[in-house]
């Protein structure tokens, strides 16, 4: 019996798979929070699932007990969901996986994920991310990127991710993509290390806005910029209340609008050239004022 169980196997068009696990790849929760906002955006449905029970040390990711009606206790397990959904203002659709990272037998996992991938031929495999950094809360949370392809950073303008060292689910997943030859891009946005266990709307707010550019349409965030701007404030009060935090947040801005100065002002190669094609244009100019003035007589 497989462990992928699909209840309905829906008409896609031109499909994109957009993933997000909750646990190590998820640091402030962005990643999660921006999956679950694009499934709700979206009006996604589900239609297949992954069963927890071979993939999960209980111990470590425990199930859940809730009370339905204040009476009836509801069990509830780790899922990972796979659902659908038509990308507004795209002629493409979406399949959406939204899950916690499995403890075990990660080989296996993958292989279920893209058995259905294949199956439902899908086009570009999307992972999201979040991470904890040195940045400030009252900035643009950054979006790095790996990919199965450098042109599919390129093509997003932004910064490549440099990483080496321990992996999760979302890098297993995206080697498994790299091999199966399915393009595939995993982004990455940074968040506030000082407030990590603080759920993220900027970070989440971030990668949709990136997501957004990859897929070529505009992700309506409304929700997530009102969501991020309540962060911030609410941050901000926070860390106001201790001084040595204060100055360490006042940093890292300084940092951030350095950085920001630096990337506004003209590489050298650039100066460079536009000096040589300065020097060029006057050379020309004089080429021709000479063959003007030593011309023959009208």
């Amino acid at each position: 019996m497989s462990e992928l169980t699909v209840s309905s196997r829906p008409e896609l068009r031109r499909p994109v798979l957009i993933a997000a696990f909750r646990g190590w790849n998820d640091g402030g929760q962005g990643a999660t929070l921006g999956g679950g906002y694009l499934a709700k955006q979206w009006g996604a449905e589900s239609f297949a699932e992954i069963d927890s029970e071979n993939f999960y040390d209980f111990q470590a990711v425990r199930p859940t007990v809730s009370l339905e009606d204040g009476l009836t206790r509801k069990l509830e397990w780790p899922s990972n969901t796979f659902l659908h959904a038509p990308i507004p203002g795209l002629d493409r659709d979406a399949v959406l996986l939204l899950g916690v990272e499995p403890n075990l037998r990660w080989k296996t996992y993958s292989s279920l994920v893209l058995e259905l991938v294949q199956e439902l031929r899908v086009e570009l495999v999307v992972t999201l991310g979040s991470l904890l950094a040195d940045v400030p809360h009252t900035r643009a949370a950054p979006v790095s990127a790996a990919a199965s392809e450098p042109s599919l950073v390129e093509e997003l303008g932004v910064e490549p991710s440099r990483y080496e060292g321990p992996t999760g689910i979302v890098g297993v997943l995206l080697d498994a993509c790299r091999l199966a030859g399915l393009p595939s891009v995993s982004l990455w946005a940074a968040v506030p290390h000082y407030v990590s266990l603080a759920p993220s709307p900027r970070a989440a707010l971030a990668l949709c806005g990136r997501l957004g550019e990859l897929i070529g349409v505009e992700i309506d965030v409304a929700e997530l910029e009102q969501a991020a701007e309540e962060y911030s404030e609410q941050v901000t009060e926070a860390v106001a209340s201790d001084a040595e935090t204060a100055a360490y947040v006042e940093e890292l801005e300084r940092r951030v609008d350095l950085m920001e100065a630096a990337e506004e002002l003209p590489s050298g190669e650039s100066l460079a050239a536009e000096l040589t094609r300065f020097l060029r244009e006057r050379e020309e100019d004089g080429d021709d004022a000479g063959e003007s003035a030593g011309g023959p007589a009208s």
